[in-house]
């Protein structure tokens, strides 16, 4: 009895400090989950500005007090025609009135909620009245935007150049990883610090003597100079593959070598089946980059408007934003569609990549 005493004396001190310590984490947990949501709320904010604004009519974007969502002016039907609300202030207080002819100093209204009273006259300037919205999303500018600039020419260049890259990347950028990787060749580590010294190397400097070279080639004016390079690979791709494919033990390699497979076999059936993950990262990666690639196609389409893709096309209708803005956001929600897409469908194979490539290495 006496041990069962002190027991269960030490116990709920125990349990009390326990108790506390949690207590105490609670402000810090709160702190920092705000904070992310803070972050997450700032960096999300001017996509969703685009959304709203892309369900917007041009007339509500230029339009003093109007909501920041998509909405148009709420009417109230009065003998067969349809006439605008405003809040009005009166001498008994604000009134909901239906504006049925405006003047300068002085206006008709009719009551929405006793429209048996007829219409009556109200003092005031009724631009100085708060006019009523409705959320009222719609389509127009997705419409106008895909008939303007033939969005599906657009679409199917960006998807066609995105998709032939991305396919020379994962060609060439297997390959040159998997050599850093398993091949013992002389000064290796010299030439993967080369490799990825061009990292820090701005396209800017180099994009004269290449534009040289390719109108030298007779290549300008085509898709040429932005598919060819593609096959040659990339420092950026190299190294997230070449770490997960260290990762990947060389005991499985031995195994398949005992049952007569070549390097090539090894590499097709046993290093890629393995680095599925980092293999759908850098596809997403490169895919996301040619597809917002824009100074590139600029430069070697120029003049070709039938070979834009959709970051060139978008650019050039953007221009006339302050005119049409409606059309112009909905052209950057369409160009956003397919790789929010893919990203959505990949996610968890982007995220494991990212994840053994970038933090367990």
């Amino acid at each position: 009895m006496a041990t069962t005493t002190i027991s269960s004396g030490l116990a709920a001190p125990a349990a009390r400090r326990g108790l506390w310590l949690i207590l105490r984490q609670v402000p810090a947990r709160v702190a920092v989950n705000a904070l992310g949501l803070l972050v997450l709320a700032l960096f999300l904010l001017p996509l969703a500005y685009v959304l709203a604004t892309a369900f917007k009519l041009d007339s509500q974007v230029s339009t003093p007090g109007a909501p920041l969502w998509p909405a148009a002016p709420a009417t109230f039907t009065f003998q067969g025609q349809g006439y605008p609300l405003y809040d009005v202030p009166t001498g008994t207080g604000t009134r909901r009135l239906a504006l049925v002819n405006p003047f300068r100093e002085d206006s008709d209204v009719v009551d929405p909620a006793h429209p048996e009273l007829g219409v009556f006259n109200v003092k005031g300037r009724w631009r100085t009245w708060q006019p009523i919205f409705q959320f009222a999303p719609n389509l127009t500018n997705f419409l106008d935007a895909w008939k303007e600039i033939n969005f599906p020419r657009l679409f199917s260049n960006s998807l066609l150049l995105s998709g032939i890259s991305t396919i020379g990347t994962l060609i060439a950028c297997i390959l040159v990883a998997y050599g850093f990787t398993r091949f013992q060749v002389p000064g290796k580590n010299i030439l993967f610090i080369i490799l990825i010294s061009t990292i820090v190397l701005p396209p800017q400097a180099t994009i004269i003597p290449l534009y040289i070279l390719f109108a030298k080639l007779g290549w300008t004016g085509t898709w040429l100079p932005l598919l060819v390079p593609a096959f040659f690979a990339n420092a950026y791709d190299v190294f997230l593959l070449r770490q997960y494919f260290m990762s990947i033990p060389r005991e499985l390699d031995e195994a398949a070598m005992l049952d007569g497979a070549d390097p090539l076999r090894i590499l097709i059936s046993v290093i890629i089946p393995q680095a599925l993950p980092a293999i759908t990262a850098v596809t997403i990666f490169h895919f996301f980059f040619v597809w917002n690639q824009y100074f590139e196609p600029l430069v070697y389409l120029i003049g070709h408007t039938k070979l834009y893709p959709v970051s060139v096309g978008i650019g050039a209708f953007v221009t006339t934003y302050s005119t049409y803005p409606g059309r112009s956001a909905a052209m950057a929600v369409l160009a956003m569609a397919l790789p929010a897409v893919m990203f959505f469908l990949a996610q968890r194979q982007f995220m494991q990549g990212i994840v053994v490539t970038g933090v367990d290495k």
